[in-house]
């Protein structure tokens, strides 16, 4: 058997390796000409960790995870306002929970791949010229105009999905619009890591905010979000984080001034990707493709491995391609709308649009504090461990198991 995967980020590649595992011959292709260093410090737990752990990738994310040890909000002045324990989400996921770069994730994960499995980067799928719905092989055209024909193929390529456009049309009529705009970059500052000290630190501020942390190199990473309704990007990305954010006090002038180029900034809306199917013939959606649920959540890298690892296995005991991508999308569907729901409930506590959601957001920070509510709070936050990945792979074929929604 043969599948094609467009797109080498954690979904794509956390199949890839599964697939290659089972036996399957498989190409990845990534329109990235290398392995991508960008992006921003995620929790990883839940089902994703579940997926890591069955892949033999956990150790790898040990060594390669950043403890934090609390969420600290500061004020313009730098004086700390509030600050969420670390500890409290981890003992809430009973400490399966890593604090990571979203690019070391993909490291770990490709470093497990084994097996037939062909990584060409600088690469995409140019067109799909049979899905396969009569049951045939799915015949496509590489970018560098290879012909590949497979058993499956997998858009695994993100948010604004080429694959999904070719099979299900534009991206208007798929992607919901958050009125949020996003950006990651990394930056060299030893005074700022030093004063960071294994905390991520973010400004106490409404309507926008920039958090910053240290990272193990010595490098500081910084996340930035502000609130917007218009879901076109700027031109200019570097002239408008400075615009936005450049008024917001404490370190943050520091960060701006350490942008890199704008090819280096990870640049964004917010948005969440809601189709009506997953599959047609042969051909499938994974990952933000067909179930981005945005930062808000909290859980996209997550749920990218996860649900790698479960189409996988799907593949490998369903009887067939399309009956196993019908049992895929009947499993996990269900699972994806709960956390894209949870995800939009959660925008006024992730951002507050005003200063009295900054003051309840400032309360129900400092509630952790108090004895018997900070693990009720955390868990809250963070979500409770449901049903283990293995249960939700190889049982029946429904998303709503032990407390899974």
């Amino acid at each position: 058997m043969k599948a094609v995967i467009c797109g080498a980020g954690i979904a794509g590649l956390g199949l890839a390796q599964r697939l290659g595992a089972q036996g399957w011959r498989v190409v990845v292709v990534e329109k990235a000409p290398a392995p991508r260093e960008q992006g921003y410090m995620i929790d990883f737990w839940g089902l994703g960790y579940d997926a890591a752990e069955l892949m033999g990738a956990l150790p790898r994310l040990k060594e390669l995870s950043h403890p934090v040890r609390e969420w600290t909000y500061v004020n313009a002045s730098g004086v700390r306002v509030a600050g969420l324990d670390q500890r409290g989400f981890s003992k809430a996921m009973r400490g399966r929970l890593l604090t990571v770069l979203r690019p070391h994730i993909e490291l770990a994960v490709r470093e497990r791949i084994a097996g037939d499995v062909d990584l060409r980067y600088g690469r995409t799928i140019a067109s799909v010229d049979d899905t396969g719905e009569a049951g045939s092989p799915v015949r496509l055209t590489l970018s560098d105009g290879t012909a590949e024909q497979a058993d499956l193929l997998v858009g695994a390529d993100g948010v604004h999905s080429a694959v999904r456009g070719m099979i299900f049309g534009p991206e208007r009529r798929h992607l919901r619009h958050l009125g949020f705009h996003m950006a990651a970059w990394l930056f060299e500052d030893p005074e700022v890591h030093r004063l960071l000290a294994g905390r991520f630190c973010c400004t106490d501020s409404y309507g926008r905010q920039l958090g910053v942390y240290g990272v193990a190199d010595g490098r500081v990473a910084a996340f930035a979000v502000h609130r917007t309704g218009d879901p076109s990007l700027p031109a200019d990305v570097r002239r408008t984080l400075r615009e936005e954010y450049g008024s917001l006090g404490w370190i943050v002038p520091r960060a701006l001034d350490r942008l890199p180029t704008a090819r280096d900034v990870y640049y964004d809306q917010m948005a969440q990707i809601e189709l009506p199917r997953w599959s047609r013939g042969r051909v499938t959606l994974l990952g933000d493709a067909c179930a981005a649920v945005s930062p808000l959540a909290g859980q996209g890298a997550s749920l990218a491995l996860a649900g790698g690892h479960l189409l996988a296995r799907r593949l490998e005991t369903a009887g067939g391609v399309q009956a196993a991508l019908a049992a895929y999308e009947r499993v996990w569907r269900p699972i994806v709308a709960s956390r894209q729901r949870g995800a939009r409930r959660g925008a006024a506590w992730f951002l507050p649009a005003s200063p009295a959601g900054l003051l309840v957001r400032r309360a129900g920070i400092r509630l952790t504090a108090l004895p018997g509510v900070s693990g009720l709070v955390s868990a809250a936050l963070g979500g409770r461990p449901g049903v283990p990945l293995t249960r939700l792979a190889d049982g029946p074929e429904t998303g709503t198991l032990d407390g899974v929604q």
